[in-house]
């Protein structure tokens, strides 16, 4: 009885409450489910955050995502090691048989850094606890191909690399050799950036995350073979056609085009051997004969008096020139054509479209003028050797479809002598490339014999559509050769005036200084007016020029800082410490410029420096140029346009560790590098330790001496020269 007066009891209450029993559920079941919600909400959105923890504030304003990483404090752990370079030890039967180079503790007795060179005898103990390194993953290499297509960028380095280059120098060098914190590397003003590349579609940039791994696989024995190429000893790949066949008579491509499978062959030397190049400024009136000889140019030295074969040598005969009444008169009528034209002051910077005798760069160069001769693809009688052995600044590339590999607005002067480019032709976009590079207000300078009329009316009408003020024309009467000058407008004002809208301006999103595989425009590109953009203001005479910084860069005490600190490495270790002869050293190629730092620290020196700024790296080639230096765009992954034994001193700092996972192989920018290094020239590569160590065996299995090696802070600095060896 008592438990159905319970029951019933309970019911009546349930059917009086139900209604709010129900209500509290549902709220109670909502709130647990915002709850629930909220959590894993937030968890959804750290963990996306996280994932770009290694984002930081970009180094400067250029055209680039950067990211800088913050120092570790320079007086924590700083302790000092040493390279054992077993400088002594020989093997000639193994390749990798020397246990590798790896960095030692300094024993407190010994107060000083030394460098340990080769016949030293010093042999430093070797720890065998050193960490091997594991075998690198392939990265994928994209090529920009019509300007639209993108590419993948290497932003994966793993925690040894973030810490070493957290370990960089801040620019700051010690006065001395054995205080080598002016020797050991540092990555310049790029520090600690994680590359990106530039998608050619204006200018658009993209990070994909990549994998780490190491450069070169330590446990890799490497069997050398030589090139079997059709252009043999002169061969220059992703220019010449590797295998002749009946159906192509050419022999190189009309556009850039690289071999299918990675370039790992060494080009051999000439037939006859190599002999040592003549020193600058002795090369400027002979070279060594043998080091470039093949037919076609034995056929063309027949045929000229500006160069005569005289036993081992060919000689360059003085006030002897391809432009009648001599080089000397040339220059002189263009300069009274045009007095507001004058050489080595408000001129610094020209491009030479065409090489011919070098009689142009030679005679600009007495008066400080650089000029950078660009020898074009179809030039089989390889003139643009020449001028490499000769000791002046050229580059080889195609001229027809796609940009060439420069900075927009950087070029005070362009020059192409008795030219016969057809430059209305394929909808004028050779002009339109020239227009592209040519600074605003610089001048393009044309001499031709017996035009056609119909050319000179085209080219009349086209440079008239892109407002080129036409400032002489007139025909030498000594040399009878018909000299143009005209100038590139300063402003935008005079576009709005065509009565034509043709070519048309180009889209604010088209990037002018996207090149890298980017086809030629026909459209206009505006003239830069911002006092922020490279271009807009006539850079200071030189060589005033070299240390004045515009204010489009905004970061001037940067990159003071760091040219005060290449100033302090080369004057104090790479002159003096390293064991170079310099007044053998005259074409210096540097790998990885980041500000010219390095190349305006060898200013003063006899020697002329070609600054390679990577695709993929930050676009800091407008400041080269600005500077009154010379440079170009490049992928590594890929030949660069030179011949091979062009270069006396190569010097890549961080290249390898910043190209990681970019190329499906690394070991292709070292056989580059011995492609394009002459017999006896020097190459000095500052990287981290764990990079240094296998490439030092693999320059020895290239029977490359090592002059030289140092570490400090697992950072390091390997000097090496290279051999007449080939196997």
């Amino acid at each position: 009885m008592a438990i159905s007066r319970l029951g019933r009891q309970v019911k009546r209450s349930y059917q009086s409450y139900g209604f709010c029993v129900k209500l509290s559920a549902v709220v109670v079941l909502g709130l647990c489910f915002i709850f629930v919600w909220s959590i894993f909400s937030s968890f959804s959105v750290n963990s996306r955050r996280e994932s770009f923890d290694d984002i930081a504030e970009p180094v400067s304003d250029l055209p680039v995502h950067s990211n800088k990483k913050e120092p570790r404090d320079k007086d924590q752990g700083r302790d000092e090691h040493r390279f054992n370079s077993r400088l002594g030890d020989k093997d000639d039967n193994a390749l990798n048989v020397s246990a590798p180079l790896k960095p030692e503790k300094r024993q407190e007795s010994d107060g000083d850094s030394k460098l340990s060179k080769r016949g030293s005898g010093e042999k430093n103990q070797e720890n065998d606890g050193d960490s091997k390194l594991s075998k690198k993953g392939s990265g994928e290499k994209n090529r920009e191909n019509g300007g639209s297509e993108e590419k993948e960028d290497n932003e994966g380095n793993d925690k040894e690399g973030e810490e070493a280059d957290e370990e960089s120098n801040d620019g700051k060098s010690d006065e001395s050799l054995e205080e080598d914190s002016d020797l050991i590397s540092t990555e310049d003003s790029n520090n600690g950036v994680d590359e990106q590349e530039e998608e050619d579609n204006g200018g658009l940039r993209k990070a994909n995350k990549k994998k780490s791994g190491p450069v070169f696989d330590p446990k890799r024995r490497y069997v050398w073979k030589s090139c079997n190429t059709r252009s043999k000893h002169n061969y220059i790949p992703c220019i010449d056609i590797e295998i002749a066949t009946t159906k192509l008579r050419s022999y190189r491509h009309r556009e850039r085009s690289c071999p299918k499978s990675d370039f790992t062959c060494l080009v051999p030397l000439p037939r006859d051997g190599y002999g040592g190049p003549v020193a600058w400024p002795e090369s400027k009136t002979k070279i060594m004969y043998r080091n470039m000889a093949h037919p076609k140019l034995a056929a063309y030295v027949k045929t000229q008096d500006w160069l005569v074969e005289s036993g081992e040598y060919l000689v360059f005969p003085q006030n002897q020139s391809l432009f009648k009444g001599g080089i000397q008169h040339y220059l002189e009528s263009i300069e009274e054509m045009v007095p507001d034209i004058e050489w080595g002051k408000n001129i610094r910077i020209v491009l030479d479209i065409g090489c011919k005798d070098s009689s142009f760069s030679a005679y600009l160069l007495e008066k400080d003028v650089l000029t950078l001769t660009l020898g074009l693809k179809d030039d089989l009688v390889d003139l643009a050797q020449l001028a490499l052995e000769r000791g002046y600044p050229t580059l080889v590339t195609p001229f027809a479809n796609r940009r060439l590999p420069f900075p927009s607005g950087v070029f005070d002067a362009i020059h192409c002598g008795e030219c016969s480019i057809s430059w209305h032709s394929n909808g004028g976009k050779l002009i339109l490339e020239m227009n592209r590079i040519l600074r605003p207000g610089g001048y393009f300078i044309m001499s031709t014999k017996h035009n056609s009329i119909e050319g000179e009316e085209a080219l009349s009408t086209l440079t008239s559509s892109i407002c080129w003020n036409i400032l002489a024309d007139k025909t030498d009467d000594v040399s009878d050769i018909g000299v143009k000058i005209y100038q590139k407008p300063e402003s935008n004002g005079i576009y709005n005036l065509r009565r034509k809208k043709f070519p048309p301006l180009c889209k604010e999103n088209e990037n002018p200084d996207a090149t890298w595989y980017v086809p030629m425009k026909t459209c206009l590109h505006p003239i830069p007016e911002a006092i922020e953009q490279h271009g807009a203001e006539w850079p200071a005479e030189w060589p005033k020029r070299l240390h004045i910084f515009p204010d489009w860069t905004n970061n001037r005490e940067k990159l003071i800082a760091d040219s005060e600190h290449w100033k302090a490495i080369v004057n104090n270790s790479y002159l003096e410490g390293i064991g170079i002869d310099w007044s053998t050293i005259r074409n210096v190629m540097d790998m990885k410029a980041v500000n010219g730092g390095f190349a305006a620290a060898l200013s003063e020196q006899k020697v002329w420096v070609m600054n390679v700024v990577p695709v993929h790296a930050p676009d800091t080639l407008p400041i080269i140029f600005e500077r009154g230096l010379i440079g170009i765009y490049h992928d590594w992954c890929e030949s660069i346009g030179s011949y091979p034994r062009s270069y006396d001193l190569l010097h890549a700092d961080h290249l390898f560790s910043r190209l990681k996972n970019r190329c499906k192989q690394a070991i292709v920018i070292v056989v580059e590098m011995d492609r394009i290094l002459r017999p006896n020239g020097w190459a000095i590569i500052r990287d981290k330790v764990e990079i240094l160590n296998p490439l030092e065996e693999i320059l020895r299995s290239l029977h490359w001496e090592i002059r030289m090696t140092f570490a400090q802070n697992r950072e390091g600095i390997l000097c090496a020269q290279k051999t007449v060896w080939r196997p």
